[in-house]
């Protein structure tokens, strides 16, 4: 049975045997929106739960628009076009505009990348600017919430007069779907704040799963906190397998953001009779498999599909290596997953950046193995990272039957991450 799998720019295909593939799941057919910008123009007048963007704009001197980094395929430059006219046509200056990249912790978005990313002619009209969690002096202190977590946002966000986010809904491993409040929080927060709201307190939490919302705290933390900083209005956006829109919702960031959910959750969803002894996986291809870090989302998709014990195979580029200098610390300082966990659940105050990526990865193993197939890491790297190396998918499809028996059962997710794969009821 011939699949092809996002991976890289290219993608990958490889050959299972079909007497053994339960099932192959994958988007549900929707049609892509046959004109875009009118359907989003028409939204922009006609908002949920908020008024037009354009009145919203009157006598608002400054404007501060938040939109995703690289690792996120938004369609920038469709969203930004018309969310840009309505602000100038409300009144406010273009010098007067800045976009801010939510980065969270990741790296800035720089040069032809962010052309690319957002459009030439937007990056050349419009000040675009990074945001930095790590620089304290550019954060705004909020308070602290309920949940004890302090809350630093960006000061070009805080004091803007209007405050707008852009994103993209979908699956969202600890988070339930992405988009909304999470380009805020974290978006544009500083790193005590993500340092909390990521910490083991709410990543270990039952609730904090994919495509889970409620009583999930991770969503509602960041739903708070974006609340306390404010926001105006959001622009979110559904897209399909081809990354092509197919639903734009805008206006109030709660009301909006349930609605894009709904959408998006009928669109994603794709379910297996019962759990899969072996999941053949990716992690959504470029640009969300360049780095390990980020090809953990493509695991953690596969983890409510798979049987315990069962084996996951994930194809990944991994292009730019394992990920930032934190998080490749963290291999370092720790032998095995459980000491991992023990150090951060302990009460030394063990603390590294980008830790809850590897906590999702502990997740992820304590429920199956794990075989990662990349041309970006060598065997020997990839095996320091509490995973095993393959040199193919079909030598690890055939290593997991022998491993599992003749009974054995694949399911295959080609796209990752952009999938939420479920056991029917």
């Amino acid at each position: 049975m011939h699949v092809r799998l996002d991976y890289g720019k290219t993608g990958l295909d490889v050959e299972l045997p079909a007497a053994r593939v339960a099932g192959v799941l994958a988007y549900r057919d929707a049609p892509p929106l046959a004109d875009p910008t009118a359907k989003l123009e028409a939204l922009l007048e006609a908002p949920l739960g908020a008024p037009p963007l354009a009145e919203l704009a009157r006598g608002k001197r400054t404007a501060c628009v938040v939109v995703c980094d690289v690792t996120r395929p938004v369609p920038n430059a469709t969203i930004l076009r018309p969310l840009l006219a309505a602000l100038e046509q409300g009144g406010i200056a273009r010098d007067d505009i800045v976009i801010l990249v939510a980065t969270g912790l990741h790296r800035p978005n720089e040069g032809e990348e962010l052309r690319g990313m957002l459009g030439a002619e937007i990056v050349e009209r419009y000040r675009v600017e990074n945001h930095d969690a790590r620089a304290c002096d550019q954060h705004v202190h909020l308070g602290e919430s309920p949940r004890g977590v302090p809350v630093w946002i960006d000061r070009r966000y805080v004091e803007a007069d209007l405050k707008i986010t852009t994103g993209l809904i979908e699956p969202h491993l600890m988070a339930g779907f992405s988009g909304g409040r999470k380009l805020v929080c974290p978006g544009i927060a500083g790193v005590d704040t993500v340092r909390v709201w990521h910490g083991p307190a709410f990543i270990e939490h039952e609730r904090a799963a994919c495509g889970v919302l409620g009583g999930n705290p991770v969503h509602e933390e960041a739903t708070w906190t974006a609340r306390r900083a404010g926001c105006d209005f959001i622009i979110n956006v559904v897209i399909d397998a081809e990354r092509r829109p197919l639903h734009f919702v805008a206006g109030d960031m709660e009301a909006a953001f349930d609605a894009g959910v709904a959408f998006a959750r009928n669109v994603v969803t794709d379910t297996l009779e019962r759990p899969a002894e072996i999941v053949v996986t990716s992690s959504a291809g470029h640009p969300l498999d360049t780095t390990f870090y980020q090809a953990i989302k493509g695991l953690a998709a596969a983890l409510d599909v798979v049987a315990e014990g069962g084996t996951i195979i994930l194809a990944a580029g991994l292009e730019e290596g394992i990920g930032s200098a934190p998080f490749q610390r963290l291999f370092e300082e720790n032998t095995s997953l459980d000491s991992f966990m023990a150090r951060i659940t302990g009460d030394d105050g063990y603390f590294v950046e980008d830790q809850w990526q590897l906590e999702e990865l502990a997740k992820v193993r304590r429920k199956a193995r794990v075989k990662v197939v990349s041309d970006g890491l060598p065997r020997d790297v990839l095996e320091r990272l509490f995973v095993e190396s393959a040199p193919s998918v079909e030598a690890a499809v055939a290593d997991a039957l022998a491993d599992h028996g003749p009974d054995a059962r694949i399911a295959v997710i080609p796209k990752g991450p952009y999938v939420l794969a479920r056991v029917a009821n």
